[in-house]
């Protein structure tokens, strides 16, 4: 008994000692400490890898815990980069990966080249757009999806790779033995010439060698006689912030603010200035824009627009105004938190003004159909000429130009193939690499005729597809334009085909109608106070 009475002492004694411990460490902090928080994060934490009905690995705990502190911030561009998710932020700023170097796309179930990319070791080996992949290291592709066809095809530099190929008008299939190697997309995606004196150039994202290739691209098109330079940074989802500032700095002059940006964190407040003088300044800039052009995009839009450089056309911007500053945490993850905001020289914040995500993609997509003619603000800002331009978020172009849109003819065609949207694909495709293996396209400007919008018919009926006369009649103009796309693309190549796309693109006809006439910027400025007020006008 006596005992008994001992052991019951000494249990009080000890737990009174541990919480007495912890009550007088809980008195020495203050209310809500940060140390009593982190103790109380532990204690959750080893309740629940030890009594939760599922067995779960801390690790994972803490992964849980990273995410879900960084989702209670609000801000769906602060993240916990993982191996794969930093992957793809690595080469979507460096422009580098590991790969063959092939654009590809499924088409009838295989997986379809639609381009080489140059200067690779598939445009080296002599893969050529249509090109079917039909094996890779001796395993079929048949019915591989496009993203598990671009995992596969990608590897480390130096390792090999088999292809099997079939190529129409080939009865053999072909071989291809080629070596990975570190690919670069270049973010000048196209630079070419409209007319004998318009340029165009449009730069898709912005990462870290976007200043360098645009200066190349301009050289390039003012030996072939450039006057005037259609920029076009839709659908650009931005990237680098210096090679923002950099791309802008090709065109300002020294001196002349570019962005700047304003956080909480000491270093986080900076405003970036043109640096170097401009190659270019008696050049006409005329700079399309949409609801797809973001962040970096944004910053030269912004200040290419403030200091009354370029004339910008098209619709609203996104407004992501947000500055993401990244920190490398180990070999394979990161850590991209919001830091700070970026203004305008004249002042205006980028950042759209919403409550939600949704509220603010609900915004942009309004203004690409046209239904966003009103300034986003009663904020009022100027330009270095003293034009009036709004707050609020996002850039708005000076000339208000939609996008064409299908018609109501059109949308009933799209409705009515519902599921068998693929299947058309494949006929646009299939007989676009049949009209090339038949030589029955003389030039890129071809036109195309009822017959072969009947054949398109013909076969995606054969398919199955339920398409009514009535429907038909009104989607003709649309089957013939994306079949004019697509062959253009097979047999022709790319550049035929975006030429072909651009003669039907109203953002496009009307910046070339304005670069056509101006003789200077000045010269533009004034040509766009002449223009019309905003315009919703489709195309068709």
């Amino acid at each position: 008994m006596i005992r008994h009475k001992g052991y019951v002492i000494a249990a009080v004694t000890v737990a009174a000692l541990v919480s007495g411990g912890w009550f007088l460490q809980r008195e020495s902090e203050p209310a809500g400490s940060v140390y009593q928080q982190a103790r109380l994060f532990d204690d959750v934490l080893a309740h629940v890898a030890d009594y939760y009905v599922d067995s779960l690995d801390e690790k994972q705990l803490y992964q849980m815990a990273i995410d879900g502190m960084l989702d209670q911030l609000g801000d769906p561009y602060s993240v916990f980069l993982k191996p794969e998710d930093f992957r793809q932020l690595s080469e979507a700023t460096t422009g580098n990966y590991s790969g063959l170097g092939i654009q590809i796309d499924v088409r009838d179930g295989w997986i379809t080249v639609v381009a080489p990319l140059p200067d690779t070791p598939a445009e080296r080996a002599g893969i050529q757009t249509g090109d079917r992949i039909v094996q890779l290291d001796g395993r079929s592709t048949e019915g591989w999806k496009q993203d598990q066809a671009v995992k596969e095809l990608r590897g480390p530099a130096g390792s090999a790779a088999e292809l099997t190929i079939r190529r129409l008008g080939i009865d053999d299939s072909i071989k291809f033995k080629l070596t990975r190697a570190t690919i670069h997309i270049r973010s000048v995606q196209i630079a070419m010439m409209l007319n004998d004196h318009v340029g165009y150039i449009s730069l898709n994202p912005v990462s870290e060698s976007s200043a360098r290739e645009v200066s190349q691209a301009m050289d390039t098109l003012l030996k072939q006689g450039m006057k005037s330079l259609i920029f076009d940074l839709r659908q650009n989802p931005g990237g680098l912030l210096d090679q923002g500032v950099a791309v802008s700095d090709l065109f300002l002059d020294p001196g002349k603010a570019i962005v700047e940006t304003r956080g909480r964190a000491p270093g986080s407040s900076h405003e970036f200035t043109d640096a170097k003088p401009q190659q270019w300044p008696r050049l006409p800039i005329v700079t399309i824009v949409n609801g797809g052009s973001a962040s970096a995009a944004e910053i030269i839009a912004g200040a290419l627009q403030d200091h009354d450089r370029a004339v910008l056309i098209g619709t609203p911007t996104f407004g992501k105004g947000l500055v993401q500053s990244f920190w490398r945490l180990t070999p394979e993850t990161g850590l991209k938190l919001t830091t700070a905001r970026w203004y305008t020289p004249s002042g205006r914040t980028i950042q759209r003004v919403t409550h939600t995500e949704a509220e603010q993609e609900a915004q942009v997509i309004a203004a690409q159909r046209g239904q966003d003619t009103k300034p986003d603000s009663t904020a009022v800002f100027h330009t270095d000429a003293g034009r009036t331009v709004y707050g609020g978020g996002g850039i708005r172009p000076d000339l208000y130009v939609v996008a064409d849109t299908f018609t109501t003819a059109e949308r009933s065609f799209i409705r009515a193939l519902g599921d068998k949207t693929p299947l058309y694909r494949d006929a646009l495709a299939t007989y676009a690499l049949e009209l090339k293996e038949g030589n029955r396209l003389s030039n890129p400007t071809f036109t195309v005729t009822e017959a072969m919008v009947d054949e398109i018919v013909r076969r995606i009926r054969s398919k199955g597809a339920a398409l009514p006369d009535s429907i038909i009649a009104g989607a003709r103009p649309l089957i013939s334009q994306e079949l004019g796309y697509e062959a253009a693309r097979y047999v022709f190549g790319r550049p035929a085909e975006f030429r072909r796309r651009m003669s039907d693109d109203q953002q496009v006809k009307r910046a070339l109608a304005l670069a056509d006439r101006a003789k200077s910027p000045q010269d533009l400025l004034t040509l766009a106070n002449t223009q019309p007020s905003p315009s919703t006008v489709r195309n068709r």
